[in-house]
């Protein structure tokens, strides 16, 4: 079980970092436009600065997920490689079980947040705002798969030591 949770996480991972990497390249694309278009040909396009932001948001609420399956997001490693080894693995597990519970409470206000930018409209666009809000449950709901995915590949076994090394 925990080889398959390995590698449905290294595959989602793969997919998310591929994800993440194009929203980079249009973010670069988009505000290489707006810098052309500023100091250049004097279009006066509305949209770069916009659609940048936009990009820029899902592209690092989706990043989290990859953090998270690398198992390099934010911890109390210091903290943490004090503690003796077998309460050092009831403290990552209980890490892992606060971690998802924070990323459920956004996902589940995010699913309502969501919902509410449908009935609102980007001013330049004219379209929904439902798109640019459902970066915040979508980016929980993937962190959540991979918290748990992670947690079940390493049962609290990470090792401390290799993550800042690596």
């Amino acid at each position: 079980m925990r080889e398959t949770a390995g590698r449905l996480s290294e595959r989602l991972n793969w997919l998310v970092e591929r994800v993440v990497a194009l929203l980079m390249v249009l973010l670069v694309l988009d505000v290489w436009l707006g810098v052309i278009d500023r100091y250049l040909f004097h279009w006066q396009l509305p949209w770069p600065e916009v659609v940048a932001r936009y990009l820029m948001i899902w592209a690092a609420l989706l990043a989290v997920s990859c953090g998270i399956a690398r198992r390099e997001h934010i911890g109390l490693s210091i903290l943490i490689s004090r503690i003796p080894g077998p309460l050092r693995r009831i403290v990552l597990v209980s890490m892992d079980g606060v971690a998802f519970l924070l990323f459920f409470y956004i996902a589940w206000f995010g699913i309502g947040f969501a919902g509410g930018g449908a009935s609102r409209q980007a001013m330049i666009f004219g379209m929904t705002l439902a798109l640019p809000f459902a970066a915040i449950p979508v980016s929980a709901g993937l962190a959540m798969l991979q918290l748990v995915l992670t947690a079940i590949r390493d049962l609290g076994t990470q090792s401390l030591t290799g993550q800042a090394e690596a």
